[in-house]
C-alpha cells in the first residue's frame, strides 16, 4: 500500500477553485474513498489550523458573513476528515522539527509521514517545500506515474502495518491517555474493554487476561477441574489448547475431526465420554465456530460444561450468535495475528454465569477476592492497560474488518476452486478467516516455490497434538486420529488480512496456479 500525504496548498487549490477543472478534478478523485484503490490519503493534522485560517479568510474575502464562513469551514473539513486519514504527530516530532528546519509545519509533515508503512510521498505545488529525502516529493502531474511504479516487495502474509495506519488518531489517543494516568496494569480502560466486548460478544460478564493461553487455563481452573479428570478436545489445533489441559493436571482426551470444517467431529465425542470426562474443550479452528448446538446437546445429556477456544475466531458468527458467547465459557486470543489483536499478548474469557465469572476474576489475581485476601489459588493473569487501550481503539473499526475479512475469504475462494481444496464454511455460519486455508499434496515443493514468488504461507498445524511427543504419556498414537494425521500433511495457509487488495490477491492466485504446476 502506498501513501499520498496533500499539503495544505493541494486542498486549498480544490477548494478555492484556483486551478483547470481538469486538474480539481483529479484532486478530489486522490481524497475519495475507494476499496480498489492501491494508495491512502492522508492530511497532516498540523495542516488543519492553516486550512481552517485560509479558508475562512478567502470565503470572508467572498463576501461571506463571519459566522457563516466559520461554519462553512467547518463543514468542509469535517467532509475532508470523512474521506481522508489524519497525520499526527508525537511530542517529539513536533520539537525535533523545530530543529531540523526554519519551516516548522513543514517539517512536521515530513517527519509524520516518513513513520508510515509503505511507500510515502507528500503532493505540494509549493516548490520551496523540502523534505530532505525522508519521503518523496511530487507535484500533482506526478501522482499517477508514481502510483503505477511497481514498490517490489513481498506480498504481508498479515498487514499489521497498514491496519495500524488507518486507526493511528484513536491510537495514539488511547495509548496517551494511558501515558497520562498511569495505570498500566487493569487500568481503567481494561474495565471498558470488558463491558465493550461483552456487549458485542451478547453475554453478561467479560474477563479479560494476559494472554490466551493463560484464559483456558483460568477457565479450567474455575470449573474446577484437576488431576485425574478427562477433558475432551481436539488435536488439530496450536498446542495451547491440550497444554492448558495437562498444565491443570487433568487429561486432554483428542477426539478426531471433521473433514470438511477441521473443527472436532461432534459425531464422535459421546464415545470418548468416561467418568472421569469434566468438560468439552472445542476449538473454533481457522475463524469458524464448531457445530456448538451439537456439542451442547451432547454436553447436557453428561452435565458437562464447554470451554470454546476462540482464539481464531473471535467476530465468527454461528446460527446468528457470535463466538465465544456458544457456550458454558467463551474464551479468546489477542495475540498480535489474531482477527482482533493487540500489540503484545491478551485474552478475554465470556460467561453468563455469574458464579463463573467471579470465580474467574478471582483467579486472573492471583486468587483475590479483595487486596491481600485469597480464597483460592490463581495466577498472575492481569491484563496490561496499554493492550487494552489498543484493542479499543481496534474495536471501533472491527466490524468493518470483519465483513472485509469475509468478502476477501470468498474472494479467494472463487479464485481458487478449480485448483485447490477451499475452505468449506457452514451454511449457518460466518467466518472471519483468521486464516485462509487450502490443502495440497506436496506442500513443502509448493511453499518453496510461492516463497521464491513472494508470497509467504505458513502450515497450521504440521503436527497433530496427540502425535507430539509432550502429550505421549496420553497414550494417544499414530492413527487414532486419522482425518487429523492426514490434514496436517497438506494444509496450507496463504495471505490473509482485511487489506488484501484484488492486486494482491491476483499475485497470490497467479502464484498459486504456477507453483503448483
Amino acid at each position: 500500500m502506498k501513501n499520498l500525504v496533500l499539503d495544505v496548498n493541494v486542498l486549498l487549490d480544490l477548494w478555492l477553485q484556483r486551478v483547470p477543472e481538469k486538474v480539481l478534478f483529479f484532486i478530489a478523485e486522490l481524497i475519495a474513498k475507494g476499496e480498489n484503490k492501491n494508495y491512502w490519503t492522508w492530511v497532516s493534522s498540523s495542516s488543519l489550523s492553516t486550512l481552517e485560517y485560509i479558508a475562512r479568510r478567502e470565503l470572508k474575502k467572498g463576501g461571506m458573513e463571519g459566522e457563516q464562513a466559520k461554519q462553512a469551514t467547518h463543514a468542509l473539513i469535517a467532509d475532508l476528515l470523512a474521506n481522508v486519514r489524519l497525520l499526527t504527530q508525537f511530542g517529539f516530532q513536533q520539537v525535533m522539527a523545530l530543529q531540523l528546519s526554519n519551516d516548522v509545519e513543514d517539517a512536521q509533515i515530513v517527519m509524520a509521514a516518513s513513520n508510515l508503512q509503505g511507500s510515502t510521498a507528500i503532493v505540494t505545488n509549493e516548490k520551496r517545500f523540502q523534505t530532505g529525502g525522508e519521503v518523496a516529493q511530487l507535484s500533482l502531474l506526478e501522482v499517477n506515474t508514481w502510483l503505477r511504479q511497481d514498490e517490489n516487495r513481498s506480498v504481508e502474509f498479515i498487514d499489521l502495518k497498514t491496519q495500524q495506519d488507518a486507526i493511528r488518531p484513536q491510537l495514539e489517543h488511547n495509548i496517551h491517555r494511558v501515558l497520562a494516568h498511569g495505570q498500566y496494569i487493569m487500568g481503567p480502560e481494561v474495565q471498558e474493554l470488558e463491558e465493550v466486548l461483552a456487549g458485542y460478544v451478547g453475554v453478561k460478564h467479560c474477563i479479560a487476561a494476559s494472554s490466551g493461553t493463560d484464559t483456558l487455563l483460568i477457565a479450567l481452573m474455575a470449573l474446577g477441574i484437576g488431576s485425574g479428570d478427562e477433558v475432551i478436545t481436539t488435536p488439530f489445533t496450536f498446542i495451547a489448547t491440550g497444554e492448558m489441559i495437562a498444565l491443570a493436571g487433568a487429561k486432554p482426551v483428542f477426539v478426531d475431526i471433521d473433514p470438511l470444517t477441521y473443527n472436532i467431529d461432534p459425531n464422535l465425542i459421546e464415545a470418548a465420554i468416561s467418568s472421569r470426562t469434566k468438560a468439552i474443550m472445542p476449538v473454533s479452528l481457522y475463524g469458524q465456530c464448531a457445530d456448538f448446538d451439537a456439542i451442547n446437546l451432547i454436553a447436557e445429556k453428561y452435565n458437562l460444561p464447554v470451554i470454546e477456544d476462540g482464539a481464531q475466531s473471535f467476530g465468527a458468527r454461528y446460527k446468528g450468535r457470535r463466538s465465544c458467547g456458544l457456550s458454558t465459557i467463551g474464551s479468546t486470543s489477542f495475540f498480535p495475528s489474531k482477527p482482533l489483536g493487540c500489540y503484545g499478548d491478551g485474552g478475554a474469557l465470556f460467561t453468563n454465569d455469574d458464579a463463573l465469572a467471579k470465580a474467574m476474576r478471582e483467579i486472573r489475581v492471583h486468587g483475590q477476592d479483595r487486596r491481600y485476601h485469597h480464597p483460592r489459588i490463581g495466577i498472575n493473569g492481569r491484563m496490561d492497560t496499554i493492550q487494552a487501550a489498543v484493542l479499543l481503539a481496534k474495536m471501533k473499526v472491527f466490524e468493518e474488518e470483519v465483513t472485509a475479512r469475509a468478502r476477501i475469504g470468498a474472494r479467494y475462494s472463487e479464485f481458487l476452486r478449480d485448483v485447490a481444496v477451499t475452505p468449506y464454511i457452514a451454511p449457518e455460519n460466518r467466518s472471519v478467516y483468521a486464516q485462509y486455508t487450502v490443502q495440497v499434496e506436496n506442500r513443502d515443493e509448493v511453499q518453496q516455490r510461492l516463497k521464491e514468488f513472494g508470497v509467504p504461507t505458513a502450515a497450521h498445524y504440521p503436527v497433530p497434538l496427540h502425535l507430539q511427543l509432550a502429550f505421549s504419556c496420553f497414550g494417544s498414537s499414530d492413527g487414532s486420529c486419522p482425518v487429523s494425521e492426514a490434514a496436517s500433511n497438506k494444509v496450507m495457509s496463504l495471505p490473509m488480512h482485511p487489506f488484501l487488495t484484488e492486486e494482491t490477491m491476483s499475485t497470490v492466485v497467479r502464484s498459486w496456479r504456477e507453483a503448483i504446476i
